[in-house]
């Protein structure tokens, strides 16, 4: 049974951080809900591609209007609850807060191109090793760089930062310092209370928090175990889509080259069993 939403709820949800859907994904939703019959599970695929969309459906589901005893964190549990029309009248006014310019859609081409990668790397890779939440590895991919749209809202120049960041990460130094150093903040904090305003469970807030710190998790015993595993995959997943190059105009990936050895012991991978891995996604075209 679904739960229809009143105008001022929605607008209530979408008060506050707001990361802009993608173009493309509105005019293909806007196509389905077109349809006499709109498709539930082709609209929650479409949203699920979405960081800016995937987050507005999650917060409205996880708010006190519906009194839920555990944060969801699956597109579909969340357009099954809502139903359609609450869901088309969420998209609907979503849209008209995400209007952006040329430019900018050019340059957010990056991040959500490997948004959606990244997510369904996390998701094969899951189910390959076992995982069993597949579905919040799926939405880690999906969201742990939202902090980045709205880094360049704020620093015009940011990507040119965070290019700099990739080509300096090391075994001493992380992304994450970079930013810190130039601009006083970094996109993994702004995605923490990204993933917070969206009321993602707290272990994903926190594996958003420290995406760039896997090192340190690694390398303490007494770290979370649920966010080490997420990390795990993550960090796999995110070599095998080439961040550093997509994201960070990078030839070599330095940051997987720091943490790759202690991240295949944890899941317990050979290297080679890793290639063998990161070439079947690949020819899958997941990643």
């Amino acid at each position: 049974m679904s739960i229809e939403l009143t105008d001022e709820q929605i607008r209530s949800v979408l008060q506050g951080i707001s990361v802009p859907p993608q173009p493309q994904i509105m005019v293909d939703l806007q196509m389905e809900q077109v349809m006499p019959d709109p498709d539930l599970r082709a609209i929650a695929r479409l949203i699920s591609q979405d960081p800016g969309l995937s987050g507005a459906l999650l917060k409205t589901v996880n708010s006190p209007f519906f009194g839920l005893a555990n944060r969801i964190a699956s597109i579909q549990q969340a357009v099954n609850l809502l139903g359609c029309r609450s869901v088309i009248n969420l998209i609907n006014a979503q849209s008209i807060r995400g209007e952006l310019t040329d430019a900018a859609i050019v340059t957010l081409n990056r991040f959500w191109d490997s948004a959606q990668d990244v997510a369904s790397t996390c998701l094969t890779l899951a189910k390959r090793i076992g995982h069993p939440a597949p579905d919040e590895a799926y939405t880690l991919g999906l969201f742990h760089n939202c902090g980045i749209p709205l880094m360049l809202t704020r620093f015009p120049g940011y990507m040119a930062v965070l290019e700099e960041a990739y080509a300096s990460v090391g075994v001493e130094t992380r992304i994450t310092d970079i930013e810190n150093r130039v601009l006083n903040t970094n996109h993994s904090v702004v995605g923490y209370f990204v993933a917070r305003s969206w009321k993602l469970p707290q272990h994903l807030c926190e594996a958003i928090a420290n995406h760039h710190n896997a090192l340190a998790l690694f390398n303490d015993e007494w770290s979370d175990p649920q966010i080490k595993t997420l990390l795990a995959i993550l960090k796999m997943a995110e070599h095998i889509c080439a961040c550093h190059r997509v994201l960070g105009d990078q030839a070599d990936d330095h940051e997987w080259e720091a943490v790759a050895r202690l991240v295949l012991e944890y899941v317990g991978l050979s290297e080679y069993d890793f290639e063998c891995q990161r070439d079947i996604i690949r020819e899958l075209g997941v990643g």
